[in-house]
């Protein structure tokens, strides 16, 4: 059903696409500097011959690409328009077919300043390459108001859409998901957990590369990245056969801000509002072949929380339900902290080193007051009061040494490129808790502690290898190995008022010893037909094996002082071997306009907080536990999309259908020892279908005053096993639609001074037992650039108008019905303060830049 269903919804798709735009075949046409196209002179064909001329487009301040820059080649004595050609998303040129003559090379794009290369002498079928040629952003001034070139808060790119952060000022002295809960076909909820169309396994990356910080809790984990470190963000929803097949989502690339200045240089960001506080420094030092990146940021949050649940648990047909009431009123205090230390250095010409320490420290504690209640056919009870401090802390580290070398081709620029990638990570989680339970008065009756330490450790070996066959046709291939290790402590320790902790004999305790190894190869075409069809085509092959066992109880252990007992227990998981294709077609029609059609195979592996077999009792009415039995989920996923530029106004729409098989979901049941209590559990539920739209459109009002809004919808019907009231399993299934959207607006105005706005909602969301009602989310921020350009002045508040938000989570099921509600008090508002500091000197630009950005 899902295949016929898919077929047919695209084949539509694609009928509507194409009757909607134009045919034939349109010229191509060289814009000049002021952004309005031009043909060759006199609608001539260019002079034909054989010679070639590229290059490659560099912003002369970041050294980084000037996408799509406009290449006009002319007669030196004539003046003529002979030929023309756009860079591509690399900055990369080529312009073929040239008769022997002189030339004069213009490169121009809109922001920035013309660059003309006189001289260019060529002989019959000659390959001259140009080099790297630096654009300098253009300033006008007109009337004392400055008009200035600047970069989209949106981009979309052949294979990812990228949300450039730096255009975000309401984010400013946030985190990592005050950034990201803006980015297209993106979702964050009140709790910071990220979804992609409608799809919470995803793969985050820091720079093209895994992070240790990123395992356990990724709404945890994303609260450590300041959002001032933020460069841009990249959705890749159809990533190329070279990426690790891990989150079936799609995935999030965080690129963090990195100075190629020459000389020493030093930024500062600091924050301080109602809710939290920041301090970032990011410094660095370059000269010659040598260039080291230093950055440090710290945050300080703090905020009250509260949430009431009322549950209803059903024993057995036809005995008497228990109710359950509670409320808890929290508080949370965090610290978290990153350091990042880069090198880089050229070996050679063609060969260079990078080499980056990452740090990362995480400190989160909530002190909660829980007050509960528990009705059967008693009268009406006094409550139990119960006072919870909890710990949850992290400390990571990624060392990463990277080897490339690149290959000179004969005039078409870098024509090969071998790289080599090596790196560690560990990332050690404790998640403990101390719960004192109350009497009536408020004194201590009795005292539990629940301790649980893991560890994540990782090690990856990466070699991969690009040729550029011809001018249409790019080979690569590559292997990886990446082994991992995951391991779990965890034991319940009780207390009387005064006596000293002893091991708590009716509560679960043990270890956990998870290790995986995963060997990958792989090899991705990409081809562009003369018609300008490009078509990357990808098969990666990824053999998994896992050796994973237990602990036996422990009855002491050596954080009580005592010794442990019990022997190690073997968990059966077979090895498994994964075939994983993926195709993208992309083709361009006319010069503004682009139509895409992909299909991916993915997987999900579970995280360690799904394996953790920890029995978590913070909240003892909502217990946790991970499953390591898990297998890893399968999702077929396909996209069509179509993107235009009419005018003042980018539109970019989107069509994917998803089918996940194995589908790791949370699961709930009653507790079959704790009356009124509900057990959740991580396990493969069955499948998944998802039928989804997304509408994003960028409307450039005036050249200050831009809008940009951003729409999904989304189908989603999920199946799977649950226990009936006498505890045997049960099929069930849940459906529904589920939309969101977002606008933003930003305005340039005079004198330094920026505004931005942000107005959000998410609808209704479902799972398999019930749903989760919708949300909205708003803020406005402005800054006021110093008159010297280095530094600036900002205010950020988000969610103002009230105290904070509440939203509901009702689950249901033949066992128990729960009603959960929460108030997140996230009303906030901040100060910001950013100051550049040292050498301003242009950039180094780095000769053997390679071939692909990709990891």
């Amino acid at each position: 059903m899902w295949l016929r269903t898919t077929v047919y919804l695209f084949f539509l798709t694609t009928i509507v696409t194409y009757a909607q735009t134009p045919g034939g075949t349109i010229n191509p046409t060289v814009p000049v500097q002021s952004g309005q196209p031009v043909s060759p002179s006199g609608g001539e064909n260019p002079v034909k011959g054989n010679a070639k001329i590229s290059g490659c487009a560099i912003d002369s301040t970041m050294t980084k690409a000037v996408e799509f820059a406009n290449v006009a080649l002319y007669e030196t004595t004539s003046g003529k328009l002979v030929n023309g050609a756009v860079a591509d998303e690399k900055g990369r040129f080529l312009l073929t077919r040239i008769a022997p003559g002189s030339y004069r090379l213009l490169i121009s794009f809109l922001g920035y300043n013309a660059k003309s290369v006189d001289n260019i002498v060529l002989t019959k079928g000659q390959a001259k390459d140009i080099g790297v040629v630096r654009l300098t952003a253009s300033t006008r001034t007109l009337n004392e108001v400055t008009v200035a070139g600047k970069k989209a808060l949106v981009e979309d790119k052949v294979d990812r859409l990228v949300y450039n952060a730096d255009s975000d000022l309401a984010a400013k002295g946030g985190d990592a998901t005050d950034i990201l809960k803006k980015v297209p076909m993106l979702s964050v909820d009140l709790l910071g957990n990220v979804t992609l169309q409608g799809s919470s396994s995803v793969r985050v990356l820091i720079n093209n590369k895994p992070s240790s910080i990123l395992a356990g809790n990724l709404a945890d984990a994303l609260r450590q990245i300041p959002a001032d470190l933020i460069k841009t963000v990249e959705v890749i929803t159809s990533p190329s056969a070279k990426y690790d097949s891990e989150g079936s989502g799609g995935i999030i690339n965080i690129i963090t801000k990195k100075n190629t200045l020459q000389g020493l240089h030093l930024d500062v960001d600091s924050g301080l509002g109602n809710r939290n506080a920041t301090l970032g420094l990011n410094g660095s030092f370059r000269k010659g072949k040598l260039g080291l990146n230093l950055n440090g940021n710290g945050r300080l949050v703090y905020n009250p929380s509260a949430s009431d649940l009322n549950q209803t648990t059903y024993l057995a047909s036809g005995a008497t339900p228990v109710r359950t009431n509670q409320h808890i009123d929290a508080f949370d205090k965090g610290v978290f902290a990153q350091y990042a230390l880069g090198l880089d250095y050229d070996l050679a010409k063609n060969q260079s080193l990078t080499a980056g320490v990452r740090l990362g420290i995480r400190n989160l504690n909530q002190d909660q007051h829980q007050s509960t209640t528990i009705l059967s056919n008693e009268p009406m009870a006094l409550p139990s009061k119960r006072d919870v401090y909890s710990q949850n802390l992290s400390n990571s580290i990624d060392v990463n040494v990277d080897y490339l070398h690149t290959y000179a081709g004969t005039g078409d620029g870098s024509k090969k490129e071998f790289s080599l990638s090596t790196q560690y990570s560990q990332n050690k989680l404790t998640n403990n808790f101390d719960a004192n339970q109350l009497d009536t008065l408020g004194l201590i009756k009795t005292r539990q502690r629940n301790l649980n330490d893991a560890t994540n450790k990782e090690f990856i070996l990466q070699a991969d290898y690009q040729v550029l066959v011809s001018e249409r046709f790019q080979l690569e291939f590559g292997g990886k190995n990446t082994l991992r290790q995951v391991t779990s402590l965890y034991q319940y320790l009780l207390a009387s008022p005064t006596s000293t902790f002893a091991t708590d004999d009716s509560r679960p305790s043990g270890s956990l010893t998870y290790d995986q190894n995963i060997a990958a190869a792989y090899v991705s075409t990409t081809f562009t037909t003369r018609s300008k069809l490009a078509i990357m085509t990808g098969l990666r092959y990824e053999y998994t094996s896992i050796q994973a066992r237990t602990g036996g109880s422990q009855t002491g252990g050596s954080r009580t002082g005592g010794s442990s007992t019990g022997g190690q227990g073997s968990i059966s998981i077979p090895d498994y071997g994964r075939l994983l294709p993926s195709i993208n077609l992309s083709k361009k029609i006319g010069e503004g306009t682009t139509v895409k059609l992909a299909y991916t195979r993915r997987i999900r592996r579970p995280f360690i907080d799904d394996l953790n077999p920890n029995f978590n009792t913070v909240n003892p009415l909502n217990i946790r536990i991970g499953n390591p039995y898990l297998k890893p989920e399968t999702v077929d996923r396909i996209e069509a999309g179509y993107s235009t530029q009419v005018k003042k106004t980018y539109l970019n729409f989107t069509l994917y259908t998803r089918l996940n098989t194995d589908d790791i979901q949370s699961i709930s049941q009653r507790s079959d020892t704790l009356v009124g209590a509900v057990v959740t559990r991580v396990t493969n539920l069955g499948k998944e279908y998802n039928y989804g739209s997304n509408l994003f459109a960028t409307v450039n009002i005036t050249p200050r005053w831009s809008v940009n809004g951003n729409i999904d919808v989304m189908y989603r019907f999920i199946q799977g096993l649950t226990l009936d009231i006498n505890g045997l399993s049960t099929l069930i299934s849940n459906q529904g639609f589920r939309w969101g959207g977002r606008m933003d607006t930003q305005l340039q105005l005079d004198k330094g001074w920026a505004v931005q706005a942000n107005i959000g909602y998410r609808g209704k969301d479902i799972n398999l037992q019930g749903y989760r009602i919708g949300f909205a989310q708003y803020s406005l921020g402005a800054r006021k650039d110093f008159s010297n350009k280095r530094g600036s002045l900002g205010i950020a508040a988000e969610n103002f108008l009230t105290r904070g938000m509440g939203f509901t989570s009702v689950l249901n099921s033949a066992q128990f019905d729960q009603d959960f509600r929460q108030y997140i008090y996230n009303a906030s508002v901040r100060a910001t303060f950013s100051y550049k500091l040292g050498s301003l000197n242009g950039a180094k630009v780095k000769k053997n830049k390679s071939l692909g950005d990709e990891n």
